[in-house]
């Protein structure tokens, strides 16, 4: 296996930083969206996809990689929100095993309700610190983190992976 590549002191500080603030932050989002919205932030991400998805709909499955979340909790997450009726689910037609969840239009009025306070905290936690300068490196950054890891990513099909939030192709769309 050889030897370990530890941390150098440098690295050490920058990879807890990171989670410090990367935990913090995804706290501040929940919170927020909790207060003002009555949903939590993974919630919110389900209708976001949804929305940016070919007619608000796409498979259970594609959602699931999408959010980075396994089926029985995605299920779960959905199940939640078509209760508050939100997005529905039904069958592909032809394809009995595939569901299909759709955004409804009450869900896009949540989300969109939701979106300028969710995105004011995103400013207030992440951009408002940072020159426009930092934001590019932010950005270029992650990408090369995210590309790192959808090299890695086991059990990722071509199609998904184009779509998918750990592929180097996907980039997110605006105000999420």
């Amino acid at each position: 296996m050889g030897e370990t590549r530890w941390l150098d002191e440098d690295e050490q500080r920058a990879w807890r930083t990171f989670l410090w603030a990367s935990r913090l932050l995804h706290e501040s989002l929940d919170r927020q969206l909790q207060r003002d919205a009555g949903m939590p932030h993974t919630y919110y991400m389900i209708l976001a996809m949804l929305s940016e998805a070919p007619g608000r709909a796409m498979t259970m499955t594609d959602l699931a990689r999408l959010v980075r979340s396994s089926p029985s909790r995605l299920s779960h997450a959905v199940a939640k929100l078509e209760a508050q009726g939100w997005v529905t689910r039904r069958k592909r037609p032809g394809d009995a095993r595939t569901n299909v969840a759709t955004l409804t239009p009450e869900g896009f009025a949540a989300l969109a309700a939701a979106a300028p306070g969710h995105v004011e905290e995103v400013r207030r936690a992440l951009f408002d610190q940072l020159t426009p300068d930092q934001v590019h490196q932010l950005q270029k950054i992650f990408e090369n983190v995210l590309d790192t890891l959808a090299s890695s990513d086991v059990g990722q099909t071509p199609e998904a992976s184009s779509r998918h939030p750990g592929s180097g192709t996907w980039r997110p769309s605006a105000n999420l």
